[in-house]
């Protein structure tokens, strides 16, 4: 019995993939779930105006898929590159109207299907390994780009009363934590991070009742990743 818990307790703690960490480099993909939003700044047009009462952003979830690479700075320093196409997510405004038209709801809801090329730029801070656990803090930087809504992309029905428009690129900070779990043929790495928005992706046209309410709009990302590594 003794020589039986010995066998076991060994086994229990294998380390595997002890060479991993000496790698100059590795390569990965990467599942994730996201979700988005639109962070507005209300214009000086909307505080004087009696037309839209209330504007609130909403976030809607989406998928991502992406490929990553890695590249060893030191013991504790990585940087990595982590492209991905991120599908199905959607940010909307839901708004209150004064005085609806006739037929016109009170409240309406302006959705604004997202399809985003995100590329982000990361710097990895990786804590000391136990066993075949490891924990890590990152920070970078993204440029996205929005393949359904470009410059001039309208949302909302034909009457320009309705309509919203945004701006095809968006530049951000991302700052998240990570966790490595070394197995014995990959390395699986669930992650959460937390993507804010630079630059004013709105493109504010003072003559649309739903985009003159907004003096700009910065996009807000929440994105739980698996990251599944060489």
């Amino acid at each position: 019995m003794m020589l039986c818990s010995m066998k076991i307790q060994a086994q229990r703690y294998e380390t595997y993939r002890t060479q991993h960490d000496d790698l100059p480099y590795y390569f990965g993909l990467t599942l994730g779930y996201n979700s988005c939003y639109l962070s507005p700044t209300k214009s000086s047009k909307f505080l004087a105006s009696d037309s839209v009462m209330i504007a609130e952003p909403g976030s809607s979830g989406g998928i991502a898929l992406g490929l990553h690479g890695t590249l060893r700075l030191s013991r504790r320093f990585q940087l990595r590159f982590n492209p991905q196409l991120v599908l199905g997510g959607a940010r909307y405004f839901s708004y209150t109207i004064t005085h609806p038209l006739f037929g016109e709801p009170i409240t309406q809801t302006k959705t604004m299907p997202t399809t985003m090329w995100n590329f982000p730029l990361q710097i990895k801070f990786n804590s000391d390994r136990i066993n075949n656990f490891r924990t890590y803090l990152l920070f970078g930087a993204k440029y996205d780009i929005n393949v359904v809504s470009n410059d001039g992309n309208q949302i909302g029905a034909p009457n320009n009363d309705w309509l919203l428009k945004l701006k095809k690129d968006d530049f951000g900070l991302e700052v998240g934590v990570g966790f490595n779990f070394f197995l014995e043929y990959f390395t699986l790495t669930p992650e959460i991070k937390f993507g804010y928005g630079l630059s004013n992706v709105l493109d504010r046209d003072p003559n649309l009742k739903y985009s003159s309410v907004f003096e700009k709009l910065q996009s807000r990302i929440l994105m739980f990743s698996l990251h599944f590594e060489d």
